[in-house]
């Protein structure tokens, strides 16, 4: 199945418009990652528009914790806490930006995009 983020097609109004040309190869989408919570971390590398490298966390472990100032601290994820842009993924047990997690030193805020960067890092939120 093919994921196209180009044209729709559409008016605002909602009627059609004349299709000009075909699609194109750059205008070609992927589906989300929907990094979830796992006893083990999983990336996935692939490759990006223009030869470049895009990396996939898949699944997560851990999380780099910014305590105020340059203190960064690698936590275990206990468990996922809040979803703010899904409910359902939390239930779920999935991550994504936003997303509020129980650690070993409290709640963290993910700051990081995980299904673009491969990384998550987090802000302690909550200090336990």
């Amino acid at each position: 199945m093919a994921y196209y983020q180009g044209n729709d097609l559409r008016k605002p109004t909602g009627g059609l418009k004349r299709k000009h040309r075909g699609k194109r190869k750059y205008e070609l989408g992927s589906p989300p990652t929907k990094t979830s919570l796992s006893d083990k971390e999983e990336r996935k590398v692939e490759r990006a528009y223009g030869g470049n490298v895009k990396v996939r966390l898949k699944k997560a472990l851990y999380v780099n914790v910014a305590e105020g100032g340059t203190v960064k601290k690698k936590v275990r994820i206990l468990d996922v806490v809040e979803t703010p842009d899904n409910p359902q993924n939390s239930k779920f047990k999935i991550i994504s930006k936003g997303t509020i997690v129980k650690t070993e030193l409290g709640l963290v805020k993910i700051t990081s995009r995980p299904g673009q960067d491969g990384v998550l890092n987090g802000v302690l939120v909550q200090k336990t």
